[in-house]
């Protein structure tokens, strides 16, 4: 018989358990963003320039994204599963906020998308170039529509307002336009989507260096590279000004996360920035600790002296998860840094008319191709460690969020959750591999063929390439 009260051993499975299931997960939204975007501009630029390769980069990337598509909306519905299944407290007082949320964006994204989707796949030669892009626009705006409610969802969790406690605790909302657009969700949203879209270009130019390595005058290739290249040099800057804002926007509403994520135990004027270290949270201190003297100040404060406050400003009951806060942090500013160096570079050869013909370069460009996926994981989870103990911050604790589960439930639950992610999902991924391994080709064909496949009906009874199945 199930205790009334979780224990801690089953709080901590439980949010393993959700924690393993969206690193899994995120990955294909964040692809389906970058991927819906990508799509968009070639198709755009081969109707402005009539250039066939811009067609046949597009054919190619159609194929993934379809399936990319799929698997994000399969692994996103385990999810609910798990919130009604293990966050049964959370699910009934924070209900009447996210539930609605999460509504408006099956409504306004997910039905844009899935309704497009089929004319994007098969509908080039049945609706005409014009109308078809149009269909490719709107499948990407819903992604972009699709992220905007999600990271809405996320950052009011992080950051709640525009609310007030009913009944038994339960948020009941009073103003709709501070719950939506509250503090850190213009940061979220702008830090996310630019990092889905360096991310796919990333795996985009991994697989043109690919091929480019075995076939250097693929011109599928070249053109996967060249664009992949041009957005890792503009916007990989770019995104390290918007994870400054960010930052800032953490160390007045979450001063505690900041605190973990930089390694700071005690508030100071003049804060050093910890490049690496152990955080000891028995100790109270930043275990082998290498540190710029005054330079973290200087990046959260923007003074040399700014003072910025520590672990200790803060009960230690309040503290986030400090080893995976503190090294997820560091995992992706690392990536990061390599995103930007693989950008910078590549203008350098570029200017030396060399991007093509750099097989070192193409093979370090190939192996950085999951560089932005992994760095979406890390950045995920430290803004959800970094929001510990809490679900709803500085309101609703994760301990209350929890249903009350045995170990041996979660243990059973977690359990087949890993076996079916490894896999179904595991084939799906080496699927995309597969088919991320085919060389593009002039003439790319379309996903469906030249013609339909009919098996019944009276048009398949009158098309001499259809194939009838009969009873007779």
């Amino acid at each position: 018989m199930q205790s009334a009260i979780t224990s801690p051993l089953a709080l901590n499975l439980a949010r393993s358990q959700f924690g393993f299931t969206i690193a899994f997960h995120i990955m294909f939204p964040a692809f389906s963003i970058g991927l819906a975007s990508y799509l968009a501009v070639l198709e755009l630029m081969w109707l402005k320039t009539q250039n066939q390769v811009y067609l046949d980069a597009y054919k190619y990337w159609l194929k993934i994204f379809a399936v990319v598509f799929a698997i994000g909306v399969v692994s996103g519905l385990v999810m609910a599963y798990e919130v009604g299944a293990n966050w049964s407290g959370y699910s009934n007082k924070a209900g009447p906020i996210l539930g609605p949320l999460l509504a408006y964006e099956t409504l306004t994204a997910f039905f844009l998308e899935a309704g497009f989707l089929g004319i994007m796949l098969f509908g080039l030669k049945r609706v005409g170039p014009r109308l078809h892009f149009a269909a490719t626009a709107l499948v990407s705006i819903g992604t972009l529509i699709s992220a905007s409610w999600i990271l809405s969802a996320n950052s009011w969790m992080q950051t709640p307002q525009g609310y007030t406690i009913g009944p038994h605790g339960v948020f009941v909302p009073v103003n709709w336009w501070k719950i939506i657009f509250n503090p850190t969700f213009p940061y979220e949203w702008l830090h996310m989507v630019t990092a889905a879209y360096l991310a796919t270009a990333f795996a985009v130019g991994a697989v043109g260096a690919f091929h480019l390595l075995r076939h250097k005058d693929n011109p599928v290739s070249r053109l996967m590279l060249s664009m992949a290249m041009w957005m890792a040099a503009i916007v990989a800057p770019i995104q390290g000004l918007i994870g400054d804002s960010a930052g800032r926007e953490v160390w007045k509403s979450q001063p505690a996360k900041l605190a973990a994520m930089e390694g700071d135990f005690h508030t100071r004027a003049g804060q050093a920035l910890h490049l690496f270290g152990w955080p000891d949270r028995a100790l109270g201190m930043l275990l082998y600790d290498l540190k710029v003297p005054d330079l973290g100040s200087l990046i959260i404060t923007h003074s040399m002296h700014g003072t910025v406050q520590g672990l200790d400003a803060f009960p230690e009951k309040n503290w986030p998860v400090l080893v995976t806060t503190f090294w997820g942090f560091r995992i992706m500013v690392g990536l990061w840094a390599v995103m930007v160096a693989v950008g910078l570079y590549s203008l350098w050869l570029r200017y030396r008319r060399r991007l093509y013909e750099a097989r070192r370069f193409h093979r370090i460009v190939a192996s950085c191709g999951p560089i932005g996926f992994i760095t979406i994981i890390a950045g995920w989870t430290v803004t959800e460690t970094g929001r510990q103990p809490w679900t709803v911050y500085g309101v609703l604790r994760t301990a209350q969020s929890v249903s009350p589960l045995s170990v041996g439930e979660v243990l059973w639950s977690f359990g087949i959750i890993i076996v079916l992610y490894c896999v179904v999902f595991g084939t799906g991924i080496r699927y995309i591999l597969a088919m991320m391994a085919r060389e593009p080709q002039t003439g790319e064909p379309e996903p469906s063929g030249d013609k339909p496949l009919r098996t019944y009906g009276p048009q398949g009874l009158h098309d001499p390439d259809a194939t009838v199945n009969s009873a007779e």
